[in-house]
């Protein structure tokens, strides 16, 4: 424990070292790490694929579920999204350094505001690799040090990639301290992450709600977070037809195993018998189960009947939850209950509907026509995201380089002392 302890510190003094050395680099430089590490990502993209299946074949034999497998493998079309991620990342502009907001006050100073990195940024997540990358990348963009702890899981993948996160560094003139993967699997590591408080300035869980809540629990730092993602799609009595049917069907099963799959579907009464039975067709031919209400169990017989806690329900499974209500009130209502505050979607022509959803649902990604898999921050143009929070402050929905960043205040005078 005593080795745990010590060699966070270490990792902790590093990061906060480099923190500053990052705040000091230019655009170009960062740009140019960013460019060097996608280039090195495309170069030995045969030896990521290779380091993966490591990961993979231990994850099978050690009895993984289908969910947890499906983030941990790493696609050739997976790597080269890493890739383009971190050149998007540097075609964005740079938000630190730039200056808003500013005016004159009767004294005749001027105050604005100037955005700046947050310092250090702890990140711990399960399984996924690409997060090794998507947060180097983000952090280096936006002037910030991180520390990353991945799952054992995906132990072999992630030391690869941060041998490539290094090279870049390095060929930028960068700081290795800026990025650093912690090497051991031993969970006391986490322990010591989330409470270092003199090194790290904010914590990131991405993963399942038992690492969230732990997290969460245990902090002594601020954390960015969403314990999971009960995302909803609603068809409205003005919904078009075709559009619910391909937006449920890729909301559902394009992908079980993540935060923006939709888990539950509601229907306005006004359209369930005509439609109700046809996107539960869908379903079922997709390997859907269903759970549903009474009056979804009158329409589509192969429903079970859902519980109430059911609707409160993240499955990353082949299930989906299903209730009519009477329209809009009660589908906004129902939402505002049980959803998670990550995603919700509305099918509807109603321009009125639409806004009122948009204004009154409380999560932070409300989309209408849309599916829920758009709530990601590639698809927003964040180039990436370091995670999604559901909490309030300091960031909202996917967080990119903006909700890397703080806002500090600068005073400009010439000679002014106060009277």
């Amino acid at each position: 424990m005593q080795n745990i302890q010590a060699y966070m510190q270490s990792i902790g003094k590093a990061a906060r070292e480099a923190s500053r050395a990052m705040a000091r680099a230019d655009t170009n430089t960062k740009n140019n790490a960013l460019l060097a590490i996608a280039d090195a990502i495309m170069r030995d993209k045969a030896k990521l694929l290779a380091a993966n299946q490591l990961d993979l074949d231990a994850a099978k034999f050690s009895g993984m579920d289908a969910s947890m497998l499906d983030r941990l493998t790493l696609s050739e079309k997976a790597v080269n999204t890493m890739a383009e991620g971190l050149r998007q990342i540097a075609s964005l502009a740079d938000p630190i350094g730039e200056m808003s907001d500013f005016k004159y006050r009767p004294s005749g100073i001027q105050i604005g505001r100037m955005r700046v990195p947050l310092g250090v940024i702890g990140i711990i997540y399960e399984a996924r690799p690409n997060v090794t990358v998507d947060a180097a990348g983000l952090c280096i963009k936006s002037g910030n040090a991180c520390i990353l702890r991945g799952g054992s899981e995906a132990i072999h993948c992630n030391q690869a990639l941060a041998r490539l996160v290094h090279e870049g560094l390095a060929a930028a003139g960068l700081p290795a301290g800026a990025v650093q993967v912690v090497e051991t699997t031993d969970r006391a590591a986490v322990g010591e992450l989330i409470t270092m408080k003199q090194y790290v300035d904010v914590i990131v869980p991405r993963g399942g709600k038992g690492l969230i809540e732990r997290i969460s629990n245990e902090a002594r730092i601020p954390v960015i977070k969403h314990l999971d993602g009960n995302c909803h799609v609603y068809v409205d009595n003005d919904a078009d037809f075709d559009k619910a049917l391909r937006i449920l069907e890729n909301s559902k099963t394009q992908r079980l195993g993540t935060c923006n799959t939709a888990e539950s579907l509601l229907v306005a009464r006004s359209v369930a018998k005509e439609m109700l039975p046809k996107l539960a067709s869908m379903l079922v031919s997709k390997g859907i189960e269903i759970r549903g209400c009474p009056e979804t169990q009158a329409l589509v017989k192969e429903a079970k009947a859902a519980t109430e806690e059911d609707y409160y329900t993240e499955y990353l499974a082949a299930i989906i939850s299903c209730k009519v209500v009477s329209g809009l009130d009660e589908a906004i209502a129902h939402i505002n209950q049980h959803s998670s505050q990550h995603t919700e979607a509305i099918v509807t022509e109603n321009y009125t509907h639409a806004r009122r959803f948009l204004r009154e649902v409380d999560s932070s990604s409300v989309m209408v026509n849309a599916s829920t898999r758009f709530a990601d921050g590639f698809e927003y143009g964040l180039g990436a995201e370091i995670g999604i929070s559901t909490d309030k402050l300091h960031a909202r929905g996917p967080v990119g380089l903006e909700g890397l960043t703080s806002l500090k205040y600068v005073v400009l005078g010439d000679g002014h002392v106060r009277a």
